[in-house]
């Protein structure tokens, strides 16, 4: 079998919700890195040979063939295909590994992953909850699922509250965490370590070139000033990702279309893994999928040198620190989704733009990038920057 190469991979900088990006159609904004991998590259569109994008809230804008509407908004030729994978805020990194069994397979030579959601224009859970409101349906959650399970319903909510009791952490902790975030995040951009993988939109002040949702000037006395979102709990708003509108895309190929198309590549897949456990805590499968991800990549923890585990909430990246005994100098080193956003599904994508770039800039070799799922499920993803 075949090798799976990202030639390149970028990203929108993200906008805060009914903020820099809200009058982008997702379409257009999934269009838009579809075009800049195509700049980039070089490559000619018609080798493309498929489209993978994830989305999570398919619904109004982001319904009907979502990705194929990403590829018509884009200079893609209308003979490329593509298709909408949902497997919830890893369902860009889904993509990205589907992308690669493709390439790997032989089946296709040059592959896009990509990633795109827009959380103002189609509000995080609106394709259950306007069903609901019209009294059509019971939900997504069936009698049986929650008698099997002995609830009356799953919360990301409610997962993050129940590992952060696991682990034993407070609200200093997590504050002190959010706080970590966006000082990396604000030290980040002020660096320019986020340009080369920005593509630049167009919005009304000009252009949009810097995640919207950094705050400089937060502290922890701001941070955790924030109403608490559950009596007696610890997490907050700011100790939590922040909803963001966006898209992400990166382009995979594999040796054969490397020599055809004279392609250089950023970096290697090395190991694609995805696990399934308690739907119920559900925030906490990215440990699991992790030690499954090193023992098949045949590496330790000590082995990766840069982690990118997304920080839907605080205590998912915490507990992921705490029960690896990882390296927290080694995570999310310019920030994550608490400062920078998370636009569902386009982070998969958008965490391992950062992760190569990022790998690149600092002359590292491996780099391990996790999505905690809704479902208890878990992706990973090893690279090995060349």
């Amino acid at each position: 079998m075949t090798q799976a190469f990202i030639v390149d991979a970028v990203r929108t900088a993200g906008g805060r919700r009914n903020g820099a990006l809200a009058g982008w159609h997702p379409a257009d904004m999934g269009g838009e890195v579809l075009n800049a991998l195509l700049d980039r590259s070089g490559i000619d569109p018609a080798a493309i040979e498929d489209v993978i994008l994830g989305c999570v809230t398919q619904a109004g804008e982001q319904a009907f063939a979502f990705a194929r509407n990403a590829v018509l908004a884009s200079r893609l030729p209308q003979s490329v295909p593509a298709v909408t994978v949902d497997r919830q805020c890893g369902s860009s990194q889904q993509a990205l590994q589907f992308a690669a069994q493709a390439v790997m397979s032989g089946t296709q030579d040059v592959v896009i992953a990509a990633g795109a959601e827009s959380m103002s224009r189609v509000p995080m859970f609106s394709n259950t909850s306007y069903h609901e409101r019209e009294g059509v349906g019971v939900g997504p959650f069936s009698d049986r699922i929650k008698q099997r399970f002995g609830v009356d319903n799953f919360s990301q909510f409610e997962g993050a509250e129940m590992i952060a009791t696991k682990y034993g952490f407070d609200r200093e902790t997590l504050d002190r965490y959010a706080l970590q975030s966006h000082q990396r995040a604000a030290a980040a951009t002020e660096a320019g370590r986020f340009t080369s993988q920005i593509v630049p939109l167009t919005v009304e002040s000009g252009v949009h070139l810097k995640d919207e949702g950094i705050r400089p000037d937060a502290t922890l006395e701001s941070i955790g000033s924030v109403k608490l979102l559950a009596e007696g709990g610890v997490v907050s708003a700011a100790n939590a990702s922040q909803i963001c509108d966006g898209a992400s895309a990166v382009l995979v190929v594999n040796e054969r279309a490397l020599k055809a198309h004279g392609l250089t590549p950023l970096a290697r897949i090395v190991n694609m893994t995805v696990t399934a456990g308690d739907p119920v805590i559900m925030l906490e499968e990215p440990i699991f999928a992790t030690r499954k991800a090193l023992e098949r990549a045949g590496l330790t923890i000590g082995d990766i040198d840069l982690f990118e585990v997304n920080e839907a909430f605080a205590p998912v990246p915490l507990a992921w620190l705490q029960a690896l005994d990882a390296d927290p100098a080694k995570l999310n080193v310019n920030g994550g989704a608490i400062a920078l956003g998370h636009p569902l599904g386009a982070t998969g994508t958008k965490l391992m733009a950062t992760l190569v770039h990022e790998l690149r800039a600092r002359g590292k070799r491996y780099g391990l990038q996790t999505v905690c799922e809704g479902g208890g499920i878990a992706n990973v993803t090893i690279v090995e920057a060349l």
